[in-house]
């Protein structure tokens, strides 16, 4: 196995913070064990190209109208330890829609839903390490984590190698949201700088004239400048 220069202390979030409640139900108590790969978790699924739709990369397109809400597109590059471009990863978003809610069941605050717009993605990276995806930038949201709680607007993001045992999970915030500062999840990551790797940055010159604009926001998977995930992966 390959050993990358672990993160700095601090990068990923403990499995029990304090600050976010839920997380004392979902946290375990007892050291892991770690159980042997088989057969089945490492080649299976297959996560290629296939599993992409055409439509998949713009969540604007995904419906006969058009969604509500300001158009952005986001992009960047996944890489790894030394800078260099992980291609053919299989990234997927998810999100909140532009009144804050979720096309999800569970989701029931008085926000409107948008019948055009399910919040939902994938790409494949291509040789570069690029991702690109057009959407709406999403709104912040209630919930019911302490006293007169908000989330910021963020995006959920999922990478995945060639198989489920290779899949990191995190969030991407948006600059100079009001709301960092009561966020028990984005200060659940000790470390400040590597708070500031999960928010991305406005780009102009990506974009897109008359018609969106864009944000950039890379994902480094190992070593000191790591983006911060839900667990620690430090090999």
């Amino acid at each position: 196995m390959t050993r990358f220069p672990p993160p700095p202390d601090g990068t990923h979030p403990p499995l029990g913070f304090a600050g976010y409640r839920s997380t004392t139900l979902r946290a375990p108590s007892q050291p892991p064990v770690v159980l042997a790969h088989r057969l089945t978790e490492v080649t299976g699924p297959l996560l290629g190209a296939d599993r992409v739709g055409p439509t998949d990369h713009d969540l604007t397109s995904q419906h006969a109208g058009e969604p509500i809400g300001q158009r952005i597109v986001v992009s960047g590059r996944v890489l790894d330890s030394d800078g260099r471009p992980v291609p053919d990863t299989l990234v997927e978003i998810w999100q909140a829609n532009a009144a804050g809610r979720y096309a999800h069941a569970r989701d029931n605050w008085p926000a409107p839903l948008d019948p055009n717009f399910t919040g939902g993605g994938r790409v494949m990276t291509d040789s570069s390490g690029t991702y690109s995806f057009t959407t709406i930038r999403p709104g912040a949201y209630p919930w019911d984590n302490h006293h007169n709680a908000w989330r910021p607007a963020h995006i959920h993001f999922s990478l995945f190698g060639t198989s489920f045992t290779q899949r990191l999970v995190t969030q991407m915030y948006f600059p100079d949201d009001p709301l960092f500062g009561q966020d028990p999840i984005f200060n659940s990551v000790p470390d400040a700088a590597a708070r500031q790797r999960m928010v991305s940055r406005f780009d102009l010159a990506a974009t897109r004239a008359e018609w969106a604009l864009a944000f950039t926001w890379d994902i480094v998977l190992r070593g000191r400048e790591q983006t911060p995930f839900e667990e620690p992966h430090d090999d």
